[in-house]
C-alpha cells in the first residue's frame, strides 16, 4: 500500500473527527451555550384593575434579577424575564401561559396574579402538560396551594384570617364582618373566615361580596354599616379594598376598625388616602419587612438605588420569589425546565436570607408567617 493512500486516509479520518465533534459542540451549545440567556416567564396583569400588583411583583423580580446578573448570573449565564400582560382576565392567564412557553421555553415561571387565574391555569394543565413550574403565584388560596406545579412564598388567606381571629378573641372583639370579592378568592377567604370565627367564639356578623375586577362595593358599604360590627375584615383587592375604606368612613363606620389582607397594597393605599385618613388601617403581614432580616435589608439597599416606579410595598413577594428560584437554580441538575421543576419540588429549607420557605410540602404554602402593622401618626408603621 502507498504511503500517499495511507496518508490520504489519515487526512480523511481526522477531518470525519473533527466534523463529528464539531456536530457535538453545535449540539450542545444549541441547548445552553455559554451566555444563552435563562428565561424565565411572567404572565401577570400590567393593564386592568389588578395592574398595580402585577408591576409591583415584577418590579421585585427584576430588582433581584439584575442584581444578580450584574455579578455574572447563574452558572455565567444572565437571566431574562419576559412577560405577558393578561389584564387580569382567567382566559388570558391561560392563552398566554401555553403562547409564552412556545415562544420563550422559560425554565420557570413567576408571579401570576389572582386566585381565578391560577385555578384556570391549574384546571388547563398547561403546567403538568409541558413540565413547567411556577413560582411566587400570588394567591394564598388552598385550591392554589394545592394545585401541582404551582408554589406560593407566603402565608395562606386561611393563616392569615386564622391569626387575626385568634388575636380579636384575646382582646374582647365579638362581631366581625367580613368584605370579599365575590369569586375564588373571596369564597377561600369566606371558608377561613367563617371556620376561624367558629373557633374562636366570633360572631360573623355580615359577609358582604362585591363583584370581582370591580370597585362596585356600594352595596357592601352600606351592609356591613348597617350591621355596625366591631372590626371589618377586607377580603378585598387593592383597588377595590381603598374604595371601601373611603366610602365605609363616610358612611358613618369611623367607629369600626379595619383590618386588610396582604393582598392589599399599602403603599397604593397610603398614597391615595393620606396618612390622616389611613391611619388606624391595620393589615395581615406574610413577609418578612423588618431590618432584622437580611432579605429585608437587601431588598432595601438594592431598592433604594433603583430608579423603577414601580417597585412598591408588594414588590417584596416578587423580590423573595426571584430569589428563591435562583437559589433552586443553583442547585438543580439542569438548568431546564424539567431540571428545575424537579429541583422546587424536593427544596425543603430554602432560606432566602433569615426567612424560610419549604417547597416540598405539597397542598399548603411554602411558608406560614403572619404578623400584623398598622398606619400610625403621620402614615408612619407600626407593627
Amino acid at each position: 500500500m502507498s504511503t500517499g493512500n495511507q496518508g490520504g486516509r489519515r487526512i480523511a479520518r481526522w477531518r470525519n473527527a473533527c466534523a463529528a465533534v464539531f456536530l457535538l459542540a453545535s449540539a450542545h451549545w444549541s441547548v445552553a451555550a455559554p451566555g444563552e440567556p435563562i428565561v424565565i416567564g411572567q404572565v401577570a396583569p400590567f393593564t386592568g384593575p389588578q395592574a398595580v400588583t402585577g408591576r409591583a411583583i415584577h418590579a421585585g423580580a427584576k430588582l433581584y434579577f439584575d442584581a444578580v446578573n450584574a455579578k455574572g448570573g447563574v452558572r455565567g449565564r444572565p437571566i431574562k424575564l419576559v412577560t405577558r400582560d393578561d389584564a387580569q382576565k382567567a382566559e388570558e392567564s391561560v392563552r398566554l401561559l401555553r403562547a409564552i412557553i412556545a415562544a420563550e421555553s422559560p425554565v420557570a415561571l413567576l408571579g401570576t396574579v389572582g386566585t381565578t387565574n391560577l385555578e384556570a391555569i391549574a384546571k388547563d394543565g398547561v403546567l403538568a402538560q409541558k413540565g413547567v413550574a411556577m413560582i411566587g403565584a400570588v394567591s394564598g388560596a388552598s385550591t392554589v396551594a394545592q394545585a401541582p406545579g404551582i408554589y406560593v412564598v407566603k402565608a395562606s388567606y386561611h393563616d392569615e384570617v386564622a391569626r387575626l381571629f385568634s388575636q380579636l378573641a384575646t382582646v374582647g372583639v365579638q362581631r366581625v364582618g367580613l368584605l370579599y370579592q365575590d369569586d375564588g378568592l373571596g369564597q377561600d377567604v369566606l371558608a377561613g373566615a367563617e371556620a376561624a370565627a367558629k373557633a374562636h367564639g366570633l360572631q360573623l356578623v355580615v359577609r358582604a361580596g362585591y363583584p370581582r375586577n370591580t370597585v362596585a362595593v356600594e352595596k357592601a358599604v352600606a351592609e356591613i354599616a348597617k350591621a355596625k360590627v366591631q372590626v371589618v375584615f377586607l377580603g378585598a383587592t387593592t383597588a377595590a379594598g381603598i374604595e371601601f375604606v373611603k366610602q365605609y368612613a363616610a358612611a358613618g363606620g369611623a367607629g369600626s376598625m379595619l383590618y386588610g389582607m396582604s393582598i392589599i397594597d399599602t403603599d397604593a393605599l397610603l398614597k391615595a388616602l393620606g396618612p390622616q385618613r389611613a391611619r388606624g388601617y391595620a393589615f395581615s403581614v406574610v413577609l418578612p419587612q423588618q431590618g432584622d432580616r437580611a432579605v429585608v435589608r437587601e431588598y432595601l439597599q438594592l431598592r433604594q438605588a433603583s430608579k423603577d416606579p414601580d417597585l412598591s410595598g408588594r414588590s417584596m413577594e416578587g423580590f423573595i420569589a426571584a430569589k428563591a428560584l435562583v437559589k433552586v437554580m443553583e442547585g438543580a441538575n439542569t438548568l431546564s425546565a424539567a431540571g428545575v421543576a424537579a429541583a422546587l419540588a424536593s427544596a425543603k429549607a430554602v432560606d432566602v436570607g433569615g426567612y424560610l420557605l419549604d417547597f416540598s410540602a405539597r397542598g399548603q404554602t411554602a411558608s406560614r408567617f403572619v404578623d400584623f402593622a398598622m398606619f400610625g401618626a403621620g402614615g408612619k408603621l407600626v407593627q
